[in-house]
């Protein structure tokens, strides 16, 4: 009789832990699952979410979170200028490097970039000599590269190697102090013709500072900062290599507004027909003038007990001189007469420019 009522209370807790496990609550969190569980993005759609689209031409549209990260580097293209100076630069370096080699130099822009100075001291292949150099007129830096391809070709160039055979990359070792000055040299040459290729817009002198072989020592702006990244390539017949210019964005902000020129005659050239048709709009433009004949000193309680029919007495007398005025600007001088029963002033001689007035 005792075992009788523990049993009927342990069969529903022992019977409903099953069937609340698999039988139709089990159905029931199988169907809320199928519901509301999230969808599992396929390679697709996660290469489209990114925007890393390998269909995609080079060069095309950005989308996805690449085009976020892309929208923060400000575009060369903003500054139209640049195209026209870098331009330029080839065409001279072309000449230099020819007198300076004494053989026939090729120089051709591959392309100009945006890109994050950090990243571009990642990227730096090495071995290489990073030229550090400062602009005199613009207060900052900038920075040149040189492969080891193009320092081991004018090594050769200058030191008499033979034409046709490939310059001999000596891997492990250090550049010599004799490779450094060649290089140096080679340096100041297209430094030089820097700043002819800038003289046009704006005088800029670019002296070179020190020479680098780490990147970590050549670090002439923040991580973030974007800049300006153009790739020139020397060619000496089967011999040459790269040289970079990198110009940080801070180093041409005192120039940005040149370099937003269309064209080079946009900062020299006058319009001189919109010159004199503003000219002849200013003759013709009417001018307010204000006589003032006395200038006194009031309480304040005076001011606010005027009434109308109140009287101010203007000490001014027939010959008295008197100063007319544009606003605050006094124009001329003149003398107090009468003319057919009206207060008249005669103008005699001009008052001092831009003579404010301190009443």
């Amino acid at each position: 009789m005792a075992d009788e009522p523990e049993a009927p209370a342990e069969d529903p807790v022992a019977a409903a832990a099953p069937e609340g496990a698999g039988g139709e609550d089990t159905n029931a969190w199988g169907a809320d699952d199928d519901a509301g569980g999230e969808r599992i993005l396929n390679q697709d759609e996660i290469d489209s979410l990114l925007g890393f689209d390998l269909s995609e031409e080079e060069g095309g549209e950005r989308t996805g979170i690449r085009a976020i990260i892309n929208s923060a580097l400000v575009s060369y293209e903003r500054l139209p200028m640049l195209e026209i100076v870098f331009d330029r630069l080839v065409r001279l370096m072309t000449t230099s490097l020819r007198n300076f080699t004494s053989d026939n130099v090729e120089v051709s822009l591959d392309n100009i970039s945006s890109i994050r100075f950090g990243d571009y001291l990642n990227s730096i292949p090495l071995p290489a000599i990073l030229s550090v150099f400062r602009a005199e007129e613009l207060n900052n830096y900038g920075l040149l590269t040189v492969d080891s391809n193009l320092i081991y070709s004018i090594v050769d160039v200058l030191l008499g190697g033979r034409r046709g055979t490939a310059a001999m990359r000596i891997e492990g070792r250090p550049y010599t102090t004799i490779e450094r000055v060649l290089v140096q040299r080679m340096v100041e040459v297209v430094l030089a013709d820097a700043r002819e290729a800038f003289e046009p817009l704006t005088p800029v002198t670019f002296t070179l500072d020190r020479l680098e072989t780490n990147p970590r020592f050549a670090a002439i702006a923040r991580p973030a900062n974007a800049a300006i990244l153009v790739k020139l390539r020397i060619d000496m017949e089967d011999r040459g290599g790269r040289i970079e210019l990198l110009l940080p964005y801070a180093t041409l902000e005192p120039i940005r507004k040149m370099l937003l020129q269309q064209f080079m005659g946009e900062k020299f050239g006058r319009d001189s027909i919109w010159e004199t048709h503003l000219a002849e709009e200013l003759w013709s433009t009417d001018v307010e003038l204000e006589i003032v004949l006395d200038e006194q000193e009031m309480r304040l309680s005076d001011v606010i007990a005027l009434r109308p029919g109140s009287q101010i007495l203007l000490d001014v007398q027939p010959g008295a001189t008197v100063q007319l005025r544009c606003g605050a600007v006094s124009l001329f001088e003149g003398r107090v007469g009468r003319r057919k029963n009206r207060m008249a002033v005669r103008i005699e001689r001009e008052a001092p420019r831009l003579q404010l007035a301190t009443s």
